[in-house]
């Protein structure tokens, strides 16, 4: 049970600070969603630090780590959102756009996670 509330309590700070992100960096215009690129690509640095650590000599205990990368970084990214977004940059035409994000997510957010391991090494 204490597994789930930290997961629980986790997920719901990531969420909030994502909400946050997004409401400020979004804009109704067409165009990249820079909210939840932002979010996706933090997030991704963030749990190669924190799982660099965790498999660093257990540097972080099994329930940080839920807490942490389960819990926060799971509600703080969104892989639904950004699959939402590309959809309507598709429909919408704005192929240059949906090019740019959908490439530099994936991208940016693989090397940000190797990044995150390395340093901590």
């Amino acid at each position: 049970m204490k597994q789930l509330i930290l997961v629980f309590i986790g997920g719901g700070t990531g969420s909030v600070a994502r909400f946050l992100i997004s409401k400020y960096l979004n804009n109704d215009t067409n165009g990249i969603p820079y909210g939840t690129f932002t979010a996706n690509i933090l997030g991704s640095f963030l749990i190669g630090i924190i799982l660099g650590l965790a498999l660093k000599n257990n540097v972080l205990s099994q329930n940080t780590v839920l807490l942490l990368a389960t819990g926060f970084c799971g509600g703080f990214t969104t892989f639904s959102t950004f699959a939402y977004e590309n959809h309507m940059l598709l429909r919408s035409g704005d192929f240059v756009s949906f090019s740019i994000y959908t490439i530099s997510s994936f991208v940016i957010g693989f090397l940000l996670v190797f990044l995150g391991m390395w340093i901590v090494k």
